[in-house]
């Protein structure tokens, strides 16, 4: 290489790089480093832009801005080849080989040929709208002090003196020209042209148009360098992302609707869930394998390129090329390694979110399909949260699990070529930790199987709590019942508890195993009669780390497998219930039957179009085995048109003959048919199913908008008067399962809604049960024997006096028809029902009885107190802009003040310790080193002869690591006391180091834990105490989101990386307290590395925060609609709306897939452009320590160890989780603890009237109770007196 360097630079082979000539910068350094390495860099970087797609809406021409800079990059692009001319014609202008010229002349060239096209691209994308990226700007600036240099060097020649020669004159007028240029282009970026005004407050995406599909049809250098994202990011960061529609579309091959196609390819009923996964998207995921592969045998290059680094500068007998190479390796390495990383992490992460789409799909098309046989409500959501999550904790498994192997083989191979057998000693210890760490896996395996039952039980009584919220606030339960979910939630704790403690004892030995196998290998090598050397000592450290990481990761791979096994398990036993199957219910059973009536009764349903309804020995029942109650009906035919009375006691087998006809009970045997099956039924149960939706979308369900048909439906249902006192009509939104309404209005919006279905069956679950006299009687002639009179029609009540004009009545008595025949015979078969009853005992809950009284008034009450809107349902609340201190605070307030300052106190003992432990090792080496060389040493080059401030001293002082801070005692090297001594000191110092890490494990664990359960008190206080209203406006879903997922991420992931944030923050800080003590001079790269990490983070944050927001906000919907469907699953069959429902799971589900797959993209985009700001640093050390051995200052110990120190507890790069450290629904830690901070303290509080009864006394005046803000209130309590 210095043959290479010297031939190009015209110069000697000794020193084929001058980097000063004269009073200037080397021509050949200039041309070379400051000019070639730029210009490569803007070629690449404006090559990732070439693939920026289009804006549509790109209106000719572009600003003034954008076209000065397309202008100069042209111009910049011709002026490199126009200087070439002087340069290769004889007799050459110099000032530098003419090789030399070319090769700077042509790179430049390029450079601003690839950068005008780039430039161009994004003119003509949404980038037009701005300045565009700002990097690629400052990196087309930085040619520009090589050009200055070259015109200084040009003035120090003297080019404009007489005599005049053409060439150096015109390559001198060139160079001006390029500088103005380049000045021009600066200019064009600063301004960039057209109003101001309108450019800062123009949307970069106007309502009318979709954004951007995300990465396809990108080219690659693009998908490395996540360019295509820069729309995305520059949205957040002016902050225009305020809901999931202005977040990038996804790929083709992330659409659920892909996802779902390609799964069900690969799916049938039955078959085991993992064979499907894999058929869909295993070979693909298998494929990352070779990624990962590659990444890990790169992963060490770094140790063995830092020892021959570490020997080059210790031997000092290695030409200066080599240690380039090394250096160069080194850097090359990491940007290798930084870029295999990241897209490994990025391309798992995009098969996890295929999987995550298939996985819900099939999770919410099961519940369309599920039968008789339901799990509860809070099961089924934690199969769609956290089971779900726990499952795909397996792709970030499974490769480390054979990678941690391999890892652990190659790092032992290289560590005993370092130490020889010395390493056995520590690797004995090692494997003496094993069986440890799997008692430990498997103890937290275990205990984590029993907290998810506990948290299935919290859920599924916090579900059953909110369904009945209502009588619970007005029976004063809610002490009593949010005791008996704070003793679930304490079990739940016990076993968190358990799996805390476990997991501070892996912590400790994750911190301590490094320090004490490096002391066995080091006390084993040295009593083996060899001398440490810092390329033995800081090798062996790195290979140790490395050595740690697949001991100590290993474990928590099995851990991660064995859960997602037992959530897979869990899902599968759910995706195994058994179907709704319509074909199988409504065929003859047969295969019982004798053969005298399989003829009979074996045959298709009867072909006369008059039959409607057949049943013949069909036994039913509620589970598959017959244990329950069961309905028998021996034979029932019901004509076409009829209306069919069914009465009988309570709990007699009304109700479930019923769902006997509408297939929600399980056939053990018998016959049912049912003509025009495929048209469905018109189904009003008896407690009303209404969605969280405006009164017309309740009533049309999905079904076209008629104007005339609509009219006639709430005409017979008695709904106008009750549209015509809401502030909005038909277009007021209801709460989650109607609680806005009285049961009466509930029970007609779902008879409304089956009536205008317009089915041929109807099955009335007793309809004019909720309702008065009057108004049932209007349902019962104006409805179902007036716009139903054409239909059949089942109607169950107990008022038999509207039953005189049925075609038949059926009697049931203990699940068994009786007796069936006309009104006439069966009617007086059963108890009268005094009318006065039905006029007195029930709720006159008619809107008539309300608005009839004084209609004007309340009309202006409504008018006065809520706006015509008619919006209920309120957004889930999203804070912008940064997390608040509130939430910090919260947060701090929750672990405790005390037990906060003490964790933040063990962990700075920790670090303390942990840089004594590292000092103390390099001053041994440095001791060593100096005793060995002390005879070569010179007083005159001693640092404490230099000054304080001497330039040697301040450039590159080795002094500081071997200049004792007090005076240390000397021996011979190598000699037993000495040994003993250095020995000793370190052992103490990491003894102690060990005993700080352990108390801050155990603090942590303890301090998370008190968080955990105050966070969860505070928030079911604040959630019972809320007041009515709160319930009303809020889907229960969004509530149950917050008990789930978020309180399940304050539990395990928000921890998990808080303490991986805190031991990086402690570790900065140590790593700064080095570079401060020991080479000053380099914090001065501190403040540029500084200043573009909080560039770089500030433009990450202000979308990562919204697009984490808004995926926790994209989450609610996803359970209140698996809720919502789980609910009236029997309408919805009934009504053929599952196809719609599965249609609307689908759209809420790419909506939330929008939102993690951005997050995971931001993510990404950041650990590149910070894992590159690593590699730079150490590149930078690597030069450091080059520069050292060139000046004669070399001193292994220091630099090599800030590599060690960077290359191995990176402070700067973005560290993912652990594969059992994943958030359920991948919403934000930060944005989940705000949710939480929020509910746990700004909801509003009603207290309760206490429960035991007041004593008597005459009530004289109460104030109004307000059903929701905004209406007139509900109940109005005039004077009254007990009597």
């Amino acid at each position: 290489m210095e043959r290479l360097l010297a031939q190009l630079c015209g110069s000697s082979a000794a020193w084929p790089l001058p980097l000063w000539e004269g009073d200037t910068t080397g021509h050949c350094f200039t041309q070379l480093v400051l000019s070639a390495l730029p210009h490569a860099l803007l070629a690449v970087l404006s090559a990732c832009y070439l693939g920026t797609p289009r804006s549509p809406d790109y209106i000719l021409p572009c600003s003034p801005g954008w076209r000065l800079r397309l202008a100069a990059s042209f111009l910049l692009s011709v002026f490199p080849l126009l200087d070439l001319l002087p340069v290769a014609l004889p007799p050459g202008a110099g000032p530098g080989p003419i090789g030399l010229e070319v090769l700077a002349g042509c790179v430049a060239a390029v450079a601003w040929i690839s950068h005008s096209l780039a430039l161009w691209v994004l003119a003509h994308s949404p980038h037009g709208h701005s300045r565009g990226p700002l990097a690629l700007a400052l990196v087309a600036l930085l040619p520009a002090p090589a050009l200055v240099l070259t015109v200084l060097w040009h003035c120090q020649r003297g080019t404009l003196l007489p005599p005049l020669l053409p060439g150096p004159v015109a390559r001198l007028c060139l160079l001006i020209l390029q500088l103005a240029a380049l000045l021009a282009y600066a200019l064009g970026w600063a301004a960039p042209g057209g109003p101001r005004e309108p450019w800062a407050q123009e949307p970069l995406l106007p309502e009318d148009q979709e954004p951007e599909v995300a990465e396809d049809g990108e080219s690659w250098l693009s998908r490395f360098s996540y360019a295509w994202l820069a729309p995305l990011l520059a949205r957040g960061a002016c902050g225009e992302l305020r809901q999931p529609q202005d977040i990038c579309r996804l790929p083709h091959r992330l659409q659920p609707t892909y996802l779902a196609r390609v799964f069900q390819a690969h799916w049938q009923e039955g078959a085991r869930l993992w064979r499907a996964l894999y058929g869909a998207f295993g070979r693909c995921y298998l494929a990352l394998g070779l990624l990962k592969l590659v990444g890990t045998m790169l992963g060490f290059s770094g140790p063995l390129l830092l020892s021959l680094l570490v020997g080059f500068l210790e031997e000092g007998q290695e030409p200066l090329s080599h240690g380039l190479l090394y250096a160069l390796g080194l850097a090359g390495g990491a940007v290798l390694g930084a870029v295999l990383q990241n897209q490994y992490g990025y391309e798992v992460y995009k098969v996890t979110l295929q999987a995550r789409g298939a996985v819900l799909n099939i999770l919410y098309c099961k519940a369309l399909q599920l039968g008789p046989s339901r799990p509860p409500t809070g099961e089924a959501l934690n199969l769609l949260g956290t089971d779900s999550e726990r499952l795909l904790n397996f792709a970030g498994s499974f490769h480390e699990a054979w990678g941690l192997p391999l890892q652990l083989a190659i790092t032992l191979y290289l560590l005993y070529q370092q130490v020889g057998v010395a390493f056995v000693g520590g690797l004995i210890l090692a494997l003496l930790l094993v069986p440890v760490n799997k008692v430990i896996a498997t103890r937290i395996m275990a205990s984590n199987q029993e907290m998810l039952q506990h948290k299935d039980a919290r859920v599924k009584l916090v579900t059953e709590l909110l369904s009945g919220i209502r009588v619970i606030k007005f029976c004063g339960w809610e002490q009593a019942l949010g005791a008996r979910v704070e003793a679930c939630r304490a079990r739940e704790l016990g076993q968190l508890r358990v799996i805390k403690y476990l997991d501070a004892a892996c912590v400790y030995l994750w911190a301590a195993l490094p320090v004490v196998i490096s002391i066995v290998i080091f006390i084993t090598y040295v009593l083996m009669g060899h001398q440490l050397t810092a390329t033995k000592v800081f090798t062996a450290l790195a290979l140790v780390r490395m050595l740690i990481l697949p001991l100590n990761n290993f474990p928590w791979v099995i851990n991660g497998l064995l859960e997602a096994k037992v959530s897979l398990d869990r899902i599968q036993l759910f995706l195994d219930l058994p179907n709704h199957n319509p074909q199988a219910y409504y065929s003859p059973d047969c295969g019982r039957l004798g053969a005298q009536i399989k003829w009979l009764l074996c045959s298709d349903p009867p072909a006369e179009p008059s039959t409607v309804l057949e049943l013949h020995g069909a036994l039913f029942s509620w589970d598959p085995v017959g244990t329950s109650q069961e309905t028998f009906i021996s034979h029932l035919e019901v004509k076409k048109g009829m209306l069919v009375g069914i009465v009988g006691k309570v709990g007699c087998g009304k109700s479930s003959l019923l769902a006997a006809i509408a297939g929600e009970l399980h056939r053990l045997r018998g016959h049912v048919a049912v003509q025009g099956l495929s048209k469905g039924f018109g189904l009003a149960t008896q407690e009303p199913w209404i969605q969280f939706a405006t009164i017309r979308d309740n009533i049309l369900f999905g079904k076209t908008f008629d104007a005339q048909l609509y009219k006639e439906v709430l005409e017979a249902c008695a709904l106008n008067d009750d549209l015509s006192i809401l502030p909005a009509g038909d277009q007021t939104e209801v709460g989650e399962k109607g609680v806005t309404l009285s049961g009466g209005q509930r029970a007609r919006i779902a008879l409304a809604r089956a009536v205008y279905q317009e089915k041929e069956l109807y099955l009335l679950d007793d309809p004019l049960a909720a309702v008065d006299a009057d108004v049932a009687n209007h349902l019962l002639h104006r409805c179902i024997l007036g716009m139903l009179s054409h239909t059949t029609r089942l109607l169950c009540t107990h008022r038999t006096e509207y039953l005189e004009r049925a075609d038949a009545v059926l009697l049931m008595e203990a699940g068994r028809l009786i007796r069936a025949g006309p009104p006439s015979e069966i009617l007086p078969l059963v108890q009268a029902v005094p009318k006065a009853w039905a006029e007195n005992g029930q709720e006159s809950d008619s809107a008539t009885a309300q608005s009839v009284q004084n209609p004007e008034k309340t009309k202006e009450g409504l008018e006065e107190e809520q706006s015509t809107s008619g919006r209920l349902l309120q957004e889930e609340s999203k804070k912008e802009g940064a997390v608040a201190l509130h939430v910090y605070q919260a947060y701090w307030k929750a672990v405790g003040q005390g037990l906060a300052l003490a964790i933040l106190f063990s962990l700075l003992l920790m670090q303390a310790t942990r840089n004594a432990a590292d000092w103390w090792l390099s001053h041994w080496i440095s001791q060593l080193k100096a005793e060995n060389s002390s005879q070569e040493a010179q007083p005159s080059t001693s640092p404490a002869s230099m000054g304080l401030f001497s330039p040697q001293l301040l450039l590159f002082s080795p002094g500081n690591l071997y200049t004792p801070v007090f005076p240390l005692p000397k021996a011979a090297p190598n000699g037993s006391s000495d040994i003993r001594f250095y020995l000793t000191v370190y052992a103490t110092i990491a003894g102690v180091n060990s005993l700080c890490t352990l108390l801050r494990a155990v603090l942590f664990a303890a301090g998370t834990l008190q968080a955990a359960a105050t966070l969860h008190r505070r928030l079911l206080h604040r959630v019972l105490m809320a007041p009515v209203t709160f319930f009303n406006a809020t889907p229960t879903g969004r509530i149950l989101n917050r008990f789930s997922s978020d309180v399940a991420c304050a539990d395990d992931s928000l921890p998990f990386i808080l303490n991986i944030l805190l031991a990086n923050a402690a570790g900065l800080l140590g790593l700064l307290a080095v570079l401060g003590s020991g080479l000053p001079w380099l914090l001065l790269l501190l403040p540029p590395l500084s200043i573009m990490y909080y560039h770089v983070q500030r433009h990450y944050r202000a979308s990562s925060r919204e697009l984490r927001r808004l995926g926790s906000l994209t989450l609610s919907p996803l359970y209140s609609h698996l809720a919502d469907t789980l609910a009236g699953l029997s309408v919805l069959r009934a009504t053929g709306a599952t196809y719609r429902f599965e249609e609307e799971n689908l759209r809420l589900l790419e909506l939330n897939q929008r939102c993690q797959f951005a997050t995971s993209a931001t993510v990404q985009w950041l650990d590149i452009r910070l894992q590159l700001m690593g590699a730079a640093v150490v590149s930078a050390i690597a030069g450091i320590a080059l520069v050292q051995h060139q000046q004669g200052l070399a001193n292994p110990g220091f630099p090599v160890r800030m590599y060690h120190d960077y290359h191995h507890h990176p402070r700067l790069e973005l560290r993912r989780q652990s594969p059992g450290g994943t958030c359920p629904g991948g919403g934000g830690l930060g944005t989940r603890m705000s949710l939480l901070s929020c509910w746990s303290q700004s909801l509003p509080c009603f207290h309760p009237v206490p429960t035991t009864l007041p004593q008597p006394a005459s009530v004289s005046h109460m104030p109004s109770l307000p059903a929701s803000p905004g209406p007139p209130p509900a109940l109005h309590l005039a004077s009254c007196a007990p009597g």
